[in-house]
């Protein structure tokens, strides 16, 4: 499972899609998905710290896990079926471990409440990760969340940056020149496996 971060959110030039965008802690790639408005609203409220006089339904659910023998251990986007992302809310009670399915953006606002780690998948990273331009990063970063806008093309330049394949490749190279064979060789085994299978 690759860990990730909100990087941020934002409203598409078609104005009737927001995408929140999931960057790789220690990989390049960010995961981009399409999210509800209101989802966006209660993620983009969380991360800038607004003050809300009553709780959202976010809110409300942390604070019945809080009050249960619960404990939240982290969110993870555990597979992607005909355009779909799927996501595992991840408990702990006792010695027994729960997941409970949930829509990503439901669980990333979760997730973020309590201040718990985000993953996904490596299949799904490998399937639907992009790399961003460094410029196109730092135009994100400039924007207030929810509020950038990229017009559907721009999106789907996005998206065709990289092909799994050519990720996995530059990924493979990067291991090789940090000298970090072991992880190298895994890749390469990725990419062989990758081959076969188209």
């Amino acid at each position: 499972m690759i860990p990730v971060e909100v990087s941020t959110t934002f409203l598409t030039s078609a104005g009737n899609d927001f995408v929140i965008l999931l960057k790789g802690i220690g990989d390049e790639r960010t995961l981009p998905i399409s999210i509800g408005q209101m989802e966006a609203q209660s993620i983009a409220i969380h991360l800038n710290k607004v003050p809300f006089p009553r709780p959202l339904t976010h809110d409300l659910f942390k604070s019945l896990v809080d009050a249960s023998n619960l404990k939240f251990l982290h969110t993870v986007i555990y597979n992607l079926k005909d355009d779909t992302f799927y996501a595992w809310l991840v408990f702990e009670k006792g010695d027994k471990i729960i997941e409970i399915d949930s829509r990503p953006s439901d669980a990333i606002a979760i997730a973020l409440r309590h201040s718990a780690p985000l993953y996904v998948d490596d299949i799904v990273m490998d399937t639907a990760g992009i790399v961003i331009p460094p410029d196109k990063e730092i135009e994100f970063s400039q924007q207030d969340t929810a509020q950038a806008t990229l017009s559907e093309s721009e999106i789907t330049a996005l998206t065709q940056e990289l092909t799994p394949l050519e990720t996995l490749q530059r990924k493979l190279d990067q291991a090789v020149e940090e000298v970090r064979y072991e992880e190298a060789a895994g890749l390469r085994d990725k990419i062989d496996n990758f081959t076969q299978l188209n």
